[in-house]
């Protein structure tokens, strides 16, 4: 109990649980929806916050190989969990959204909102370029890749299908298929290269895997790890069940889109514990995690989750497509190129910083307004 104690402490988010009682309340009071959406969104991130610990510490138990496969797997767990729901309810809009909105909002946002607050604590701040550099490089094959189905789709000048059986005899699907086939597999020869880079030059030289700090001496035994990981993905599963029931009720009354509420909210929501890590590295002049942090975290949603929820999606009957709108295209190459060019010199700057932030509020309000 002390070991888990000392886990709670450790997590300054530990108080949010307190949204997870009043979003039952809420729900069985049947309050407005905006309510138990926010009070729902609310419980997910020390959940998520919950999961990367546990998954650290149960790494810390195995060594650094089962933990590497351990970073890779459940790095983007909570996220992972909100977008199967929505796959579920048949908002694939969302989720598509969701997915461009994670690898934009961790290479504009929380690389940009790193480089800030460490640029003005310790001015110009250095990372290793060829690392960083690497993985951009990785995210923009990883990106192309996304995008082809789309250019695809339109020069057949056809719309993506929307019904199972459509779906069934599209060449846009069949092509989804295969860019999905292709991206898992290119992840799995990323999860041999860090296995052997780690084994060959450190921790720090592999991509994909996402390396967090934590302390020498994991604060959770590996039943109580385990324990963790299985009560907090549950509660993930619950509260994202939540999110996608009153989801509908929220884009009517709030007046914004599912496009938006996936590019914008669901990223946030699922990722917030792992920005503020981010973050936390760049003041503690640990630019090298942070960037990682915040570079490998793409290359997860490009290479794993996006693949896994096409063939997850047949399954659960609405076959997802990888179709993302010119303007989704276009902010995606964008940052990504952004993230190539800041990696190239390995030194960064509060302006450098402010820059990638004032491209995201400017991708926000053109998504925003997006019809």
């Amino acid at each position: 109990m002390k070991r888990l104690g000392s886990f709670l402490r450790a997590n300054p988010l530990s108080w949010m649980l307190l949204a997870l009682p009043a979003t039952l309340a809420a729900r069985w009071l049947g309050w407005q929806p905006v309510m138990i959406f926010a009070l729902a969104a609310l419980g997910i991130i020390p959940l998520a916050s919950f999961i990367g610990g546990a998954t650290e510490d149960l790494a810390a138990h195995t060594g650094p190989q089962a933990g590497a496969l351990l970073n890779a797997t459940l790095g983007n767990a909570a996220e992972l969990i909100i977008t199967i729901a929505a796959v579920r309810a048949g908002l694939l809009e969302l989720v598509k959204a969701s997915i461009t909105g994670s690898i934009i909002g961790n290479l504009l946002l929380v690389l940009g909102f790193s480089m800030v607050v460490g640029g003005v604590r310790h001015g110009l701040q250095t990372f290793n370029k060829t690392n960083a550099s690497r993985n951009a490089i990785l995210l923009v094959l990883a990106v192309i890749a996304l995008g082809i189905p789309s250019v695809f789709s339109a020069s057949m000048g056809v719309r993506a299908p929307v019904t199972v059986t459509e779906a069934g005899h599209s060449p846009v699907e069949a092509l989804s298929l295969g860019v999905a086939i292709v991206m898992l597999a290119f992840y799995a020869l990323g999860l041999l290269d860090a296995s052997r880079s780690r084994r060959v030059r450190g921790a720090q030289e592999s991509p994909i895997s996402v390396t967090l700090p934590r302390a020498e001496t994991p604060h959770l035994s590996i039943g109580q790890s385990i324990a963790i990981l299985a009560v907090s993905t549950i509660g993930v599963a619950w509260l994202s069940e939540t999110l996608v029931t009153v989801a509908d009720a929220v884009i009517t009354r709030v007046g914004i889109s599912e496009f938006f509420l996936g590019i914008i909210v669901v990223p946030l929501i699922g990722n917030v514990a792992e920005h503020l890590v981010a973050v936390q590295m760049a003041a503690k002049n640990q630019m090298d995690l942070s960037t990682e942090i915040a570079i490998s975290s793409s290359l997860q949603i490009a290479l794993f989750v996006a693949p896994f929820l096409v063939f997850l999606s047949l399954l659960l009957g609405h076959p997802l497509q990888l179709i993302f709108n010119q303007f989704e295209l276009l902010a995606l190459m964008a940052a990504v190129v952004i993230t190539v060019l800041v990696s190239n010199d390995g030194e960064s700057t509060w302006l450098e910083g402010a820059g990638l932030l004032g491209i995201y509020l400017i991708l926000g309000l053109a998504f925003f307004f997006l019809p």
